[in-house]
């Protein structure tokens, strides 16, 4: 019995594992697809944009985007993977060789459990840096089209003060977590709050006490437009007041979480969001395992018996409101009314007892 389980184990959890990669694939490929859509819409009119760099750029922008879809990968592959089996009676086979439910489950338990750690510690920290080449592709692709500055509104601003006056930067995009800017619009004030001039750049690099703008036009107000090769504007910001102002969470990868939270200490800034992150990313195996558990508690069910319409729609809406907690909570943490233990944690708590209690309730109540 002990030989005919551990053989079960490994095709149960080799099932699960085809099932969930199956449907991550998938989901990988129909993202690129419209990622891809959507940025040739938007590349159709810079004739310097080709169509190799265009799918390189969609293709490097995807991976952090299905991060957050890996939770429902698990939920659906697990669904896919049970009912399958259901559908061609293994497990009726296995519940009448002695087989309990729990023992058939934890295969796909174990190795969602090791597909979260991998998820953590490898995948995030290539998806946050497959990010920023694909932020570096943008830059090179939009970097000499108007308006990537002042008409955009819904991209990065900082505002700084100096000796010389106060100076108000809006960029389009963001590179380095802030350290490198692209797609600029200044405006420049001086000590008394009087207009001075605007300047757009096509880049911008902090270095140590100083702004390095490229590729500059400054306008000003009783004088023509000039143009620059580039400009220095001195500066008080560290690498760490610019890391707040630009960067996400999300942005940063696992293993440079901890210096990122003791930088943003030291400075004095709120860093309630890189100890959510944190949590998150520590918390994703169990969260994958809770996944597996909600899956099985809708999924367990004989195929002949009917109801497969309901138990999939069952596994979808527990799912949803598993969704739904965690935005949520995590909304809770970033305004500093939940503790990013908690906060993280939570739907983990909640997605686990739930599949573990319908669980009990079906196979032994």
């Amino acid at each position: 019995m002990s030989m005919l389980t551990n053989t079960l184990g490994r095709y149960f959890a080799g099932r699960f594992v085809v099932a969930a990669l199956g449907v991550f694939a998938g989901i990988f490929l129909l993202l690129v697809l419209v990622d891809y859509i959507e940025m040739v819409r938007k590349t159709s009119g810079l004739a310097s944009a080709s169509a190799v760099m265009v799918a390189e750029t969609s293709l490097f922008r995807v991976p952090q985007l299905l991060e957050k879809l890996t939770p429902f990968c698990m939920l659906i592959g697990a669904m896919t993977c049970y009912l399958a089996l259901s559908r061609r009676l293994e497990l009726v086979v296995a519940r009448a060789a002695g087989v309990s439910a729990w023992q058939f489950i934890s295969p796909a338990l174990g190795s969602a459990l090791l597909i979260g750690v991998i998820a953590t510690v490898a995948y995030n920290p290539m998806s946050a840096n497959l990010r920023e080449l694909s932020k570096r592709m943008e830059a090179e692709l939009f970097g000499s089209a108007p308006g990537g500055g002042i008409q955009d509104a819904s991209g990065f601003w900082l505002n700084q003060k100096t000796s010389d006056g106060e100076t108000i930067i809006n960029a389009a995009r963001s590179e380095q977590q802030g350290i490198r800017l692209t797609g600029l619009t200044l405006f420049r004030f001086d000590t008394e709050q009087h207009f001075k001039e605007r300047v757009e750049a096509r880049e911008a690099t902090l270095e140590a006490g100083r702004w390095l703008f490229k590729g500059v036009r400054r306008f000003s107000l009783d004088l023509p437009p000039v143009d620059q090769a580039s400009l220095e504007i001195p500066t008080t910001l560290t690498e760490a007041q610019v890391r707040n102002s630009f960067s996400t969470p999300e942005t940063v990868s696992f293993w440079q979480l901890p210096s990122y939270i003791r930088s943003s200490e030291s400075s004095g800034f709120a860093t309630a969001g890189y100890r959510l992150q944190y949590q998150k990313l520590l918390a994703q195996p169990f969260l994958l395992a809770a996944m597996v558990m909600l899956a099985a508690s809708v999924s367990l069910r004989f195929f002949r018996m009917g109801g497969v319409q309901k138990m999939v729609l069952s596994g979808v809406g527990a799912g949803f409101l598993l969704y739904v907690l965690s935005k949520v909570t995590e909304d809770l943490s970033k305004a500093e009314l939940m503790h990013p233990i908690a906060a993280a944690w939570l739907p983990v708590v909640v997605g686990g007892l739930t599949g573990f209690l319908a669980l009990l309730y079906q196979e032994d109540g």
